[in-house]
């Protein structure tokens, strides 16, 4: 059954809009979302626009779908269906209800693996639907960038392409049948018109009329429509006297399932689609091609095409600049270049012989010495490098969404297609229209096909609109007169349906309404694109408004480095606060996220762990940053900042970081949800418990004198239950062991003034866990460092407490707190950093607190050079081998096999690896690394009532199924204390799976 509608949208709704939420309460079983939040949530897309939708429904089945069809047409309200929402175009965006096929729309129907074809439903993921077809030797191979977060059936409504469509074509040399539903209810599978005679009389009818309408329009339609392999844009009306230099079928039938194709759900919904599918190649080589010059880039493109590559894929100046300056993609993009290119080109070839294709990379090699540029190949044979580059050119619309300040790459010609033997000219007669525009453009994408992504700088808070039309007129010239496409990847939706007409012609786009009516004669189905449209630059339908305007407040972090505006002719940056943000950064910093949907991925990463559970919107990086957005712009009311509606938003989330190295745009969601907590916290308070939590470094040192006390919780029964009911502490946990050995209490440390190493003891660590802290120091004193135990500073206000990272306090929002505690550690190491000793510690979650919030906190610059000085354990390890001064004695274990589980927190900071290579130190011992998201615990939150179910679930998506099949005789090590206390809740009725911190490991190996 669905939940109430809560009482804050009646005062916002209209009666109408009213109405039909009640009714598909009734009528569905899927989900009914008409708050605020929610349908903000579902305002944007990937593009410039943001229109506020009459609702959310998320359908359970394709009988919701028809139920809430039904209903709209009843009561006049346009419906939008909408996958993964990574549009550009403005397409999945509008006032009308939205239909959410990716949460459980997503089956595969059928697979035929002798006909090579599978069917499968809107909402399936591109990648997902690979990864299912993989073991059986195919693939479906429009490969788009978004493959990890795009929905097939919003490919099929774009009629998408991808990098490698010069040898497989689009979406609509690639879909066989389509199964839709009409506004009226009429159900039927478009395909071969050979093969739909006994199709209903509604779709017959449209049948003679479209075939009336493609007569009737023969001469313009071989006049009009572009003969280039990208051409998205209108509907495929030439597929009765097809243009396209690629058939659109293999025995020349009429097809109406590609009439579908590309229509942007203006047509009807699609319940299936039947694909066709190709072998997967055996083997690829890869070529990256460097150019001292744009131009000649360009200009050889053609040259390479003829050799048959499956991929030509173009990377200019400023996004290698770009991803040099992402952590995750600098060593990558860094062995694809020779000296300093200003472009380069990704050359891919594939087949079933390697040999083949290692040839085909030598001709490459030899083409480029013929025509000038001998060396200039960087040669890729190794399929780990080639998917390495290829993840950073998949990335690359976020790589250039990164740029900080007001002016961005905006996509509204990003995609204008024209014949390879006119791509150099026209490319350098768009930079001349840049430059007449006081702007310059980012380029990148398929040179192959004469398709580049092309993306002015522009700021539409203020003057953008009018340069994006000054700029998309002169740019439309230049593709008429080169004979492309407007409209060449991408689609039409709100920010090129204007342009159909200039493309096609006055015939065609009365042609064009008159199919529109034909499928949908109420005209409700994602009404304004393609026919009958918008004007691009209606600012009221931007995400920037002219309206648009921050609020004022005074975060508790500095965001600082994110409230610059840039000019983009000049590249400058303003001083902060210049025009800037009243919310001191922290607002442009939210804006940061530009709705692609990167957070949506599932595969290899951390990003973003509540929504592979949940798979809500709301519990999405993209969601939290819109509804944030939303929040600090006023747009959800007054104090939404601090309304229940932003809480339920950031409950699930983690703080795992995932999204501070996986999102390419850098929302930092974890640090955001520090401010959310500190104004939360200010305006509601705090419960008990997170009190407890959060002041735990406090009373800590008394507990520890007590430990046999605070055990009782897990040893009597009863107590458990009786903590869940006042504190909310799961009772189905057990919660940390307190001991009375206490590691700084004990422990003999080095001089001061003598000591190459400090060793900070975080409370987990301390508290909890000392034969952690303990093992440390005495693998560093094996080899042979001399190692100080770090304690406050002389004249600190509590001598007797021990240091802390701040880490409790920050995730309960207690900033002053932990900027107290902060400003304790900088002050008890600064000494030791100015001699350049090594600040090393073991918990992850607290020592990278050093190198990331303690530099946000207004503690100076001795917390900058702090944190050029702090290492995890196996960090200063690894260092120290790739220095040549390690000196570490190690003999083999028992066990020949370690599965490694890396804290959130490690992968954020790339600190995984080395964990890896310290553990290969020890002889025989082969190393694995669990590919998982986050443990789940996360702190105290897998130990919060509220959280249990959640947490389990996110441990069990890769980390305890990996777990439970280890085996008795592999070693389990995770560095993370809630890791290790999760992998022990979670295995409990096998005691043999204990999860151990590298420390320990390495304590038991060292040899003597």
């Amino acid at each position: 059954m669905n939940a109430p509608l809560p009482p804050p949208l009646h005062a916002e709704l209209n009666p109408l809009h009213l109405e039909l939420a009640a009714r598909l309460q009734g009528a569905t079983q899927g989900e009914v979302l008409f708050e605020r939040g929610a349908r903000g949530r579902y305002a944007t897309d990937a593009s410039i626009y943001q229109v506020d939708p009459v609702g959310v429904l998320v359908p359970r089945s394709a009988d919701d779908v028809a139920a809430a069809l039904g209903l709209c047409r009843e009561m006049g309200v346009p419906v939008l269906a909408r996958g993964a929402g990574t549009s550009q175009c403005g397409q999945t965006v509008g006032a009308a209800l939205v239909i959410d096929n990716s949460k459980y729309l997503n089956r595969v129907l059928d697979f035929n693996l002798e006909a090579m074809t599978v069917t499968v439903e809107p909402g399936i993921v591109l990648d997902h639907l690979n990864a299912w077809l993989k073991p059986h030797g195919v693939w479906f191979p429009v490969d788009v960038s978004t493959s990890a977060q795009c929905t097939l059936g919003g490919m099929a409504g774009n009629n998408s392409c991808g990098s490698r469509s010069i040898a497989y074509g689009n979406m609509v040399h690639n879909v066989l049948a389509i199964d839709a539903l009409l506004l009226d209810g009429t159900a039927a599978t478009f395909t071969d018109t050979s093969r739909m005679g006994n199709a209903p009389p509604r779709v017959r009818a449209i049948m003679d009329r479209l075939a009336d309408i493609a007569a009737r329009e023969r001469d313009e339609i071989a006049g009009k429509v572009p003969a280039v392999l990208r051409r998205v844009g209108g509907y495929n009306l030439d597929i009765f006297h097809p243009q396209s230099p690629r058939p659109y079928t293999a025995d020349g039938q009429v097809n109406l399932a590609h009439m579908l194709v590309g229509s942007e759900g203006t047509l009807a919904y699609t319940r299936g689609i039947t694909l066709k599918l190709s072998p997967l190649p055996a083997a690829k080589a890869l070529g990256v091609v460097n150019f001292p010059t744009f131009y000649q880039a360009m200009d050889m493109t053609r040259h390479i095409v003829g050799l048959g590559p499956c991929a030509v894929e173009l990377v200019d100046r400023t996004m290698i600049d770009l991803a040099r300056g992402n952590p995750a993609f600098r060593p990558v993009i860094d062995k694809a270049l020779i000296g300093e290119p200003e472009a380069i080109l990704l050359v891919e070839f594939a087949g079933q012989s390697h040999a083949d294709q290692l040839a085909n990379l030598a001709r490459l090699v030899e083409l480029m010495g013929d025509l000038g540029l001998p060396g200039s190949v960087v040669e890729m044979p190794d399929a780990a490098a080639q998917k390495a580059l290829w993840d950073v050119r998949k990335a690359g619309l976020n790589i250039m969404m990164s740029m900080r300040g007001d002016g961005k790459p905006v996509s509204f010609i990003e995609d204008c297609a024209v014949p390879l033997e006119h791509l150099a000219e026209y490319t350098s007669q768009l930079t001349e229209v840049f430059a007449r525009h006081g702007t310059k453009g980012t380029w990148y994408a398929h040179a192959s096909v004469g398709t580049l992504h092309v993306r002015p700088i522009l700021d539409m808070r203020r003057d953008g609109a009018a340069r994006m039309r000054a700029i998309a007129e002169e740019a439309g010239a230049l593709v008429r007169r080169y004979k492309g496409a407007f409209s060449g990847e991408h689609g039409d939706g709100l920010v090129r349906s204007e342009w159909v007409a200039w493309q096609f012609g006055p015939r065609l786009t009365r042609a064009f309404e008159e199919i529109k009516d034909a499928f949908d004669p109420d005209r409700l189905m994602n009404p304004g694109k393609i026919v009958r449209s918008t004007r691009m630059d209606d600012r009221t339908l931007f995400r920037f408004k002219p309206e648009y305007q921050v609020i004022a407040l005074k975060p508790a972090l500095d965001w600082s480095a994110w409230n610059v505006n840039s000019d983009p002719a000049t590249e400058t940056l303003t001083a902060p606060g210049t025009g800037g943000d009243p919310a001191h950064g922290l607002g442009k910093a939210v804006e940061m996220c530009n709705n692609n949907g990167h957070c949506r991925k599932f595969d290899a990463g951390t990003m973003c762990p509540s929504y592979r559970v949940t798979r809500d919107e709301q519990h999405l990086t993209r969601g939290r940053a819109n509804t944030l957005r939303l929040a600090l712009s006023g747009q959800l009311g007054p104090d939404a900042l601090v309304s229940d509606e932003m809480r339920a938003t950031m409950d699930l989330c983690v703080s795992c970081k995932g999204c501070k190295r996986d999102c390419p745009t850098g929302i930092d969601m974890a640090r955001m949800k520090i401010e959310f907590l500190n104004q939360w916290r200010q305006k509601r308070g705090l419960a008990l418990k997170d009190k407890m939590v959060a002041t735990l470094p406090r009373w800590a040192p008394w507990a520890s004198r007590v430990p046999f006390l605070l055990n009782l919780r897990d040893a009597l029964p009863g107590l458990a239950r009786l903590s869940e009911r006042l504190l909310g502490f799961s009772a189905q946990r057990t919660l940390p062991q307190w001991s009375s050995d206490v590691f700084t209490r004990h422990a003999k440390s080095a001089d001061s003034n003598t000591a190459d190493v400090v060793l900070f003891a975080d409370t987990f660590n301390n508290y909890f866990e000392a034969d952690n802290a303990r093992a440390a120091q005495q693998v560093l004193q094996a080899a042979g460092y001399r190692v100080h135990v770090a304690a406050p500073a002389p004249g600190d206000a509590e001598p007797r407490r021990p240091l802390c990272c701040g880490r409790t306090y920050l995730a309960a929002g207690m900033v002053d707190q932990a900027r107290a505690e902060a400003r304790r550690v900088v002050n008890a190491l600064q000494p030791f950093v100015e001699r350049g000793v090594p600040i090393v510690g073991l918990e992850p979650s607290c020592l990278l607190t050093l190198r990331d919030e303690f530099l946000v906190m207004g503690l100076g610059d001795d917390a900058q050079a702090l944190s050029r000085h702090a290492y995890l354990f196996e960090e200063f390890l690894s260092t120290e081998l790739k220095a040549g001064r390690l000196n570490l004695k190690l003999k083999p274990l028992p066990q020949k096999r370690a599965l490694l589980h890396g804290h959130c927190h490690q992968k954020a900071f790339d600190a995984v690896r080395p964990v890896q290579q310290i553990l290969g130190l020890i002889p025989e011992l082969k190393v694995e690394l669990i590919e998982s998201s986050c443990c789940g615990m996360a702190g105290s939150f897998g130990y919060e009532a509220s959280h249990y179910d959640t947490s389990m679930k996110m441990a069990e998506l890769s980390l305890l199924p990996a777990v439970r099949n280890a085996g008795a005789d592999t070693l389990l090590v995770a560095d993370g204390t809630s890791c290790r206390h999760q992998i022990a809740d979670g295995t409990r009725a096998d005691a043999r799976m204990k999860a151990e911190h590298v420390a320990r490991v390495l304590h038991r190996a060292l040899a003597g």
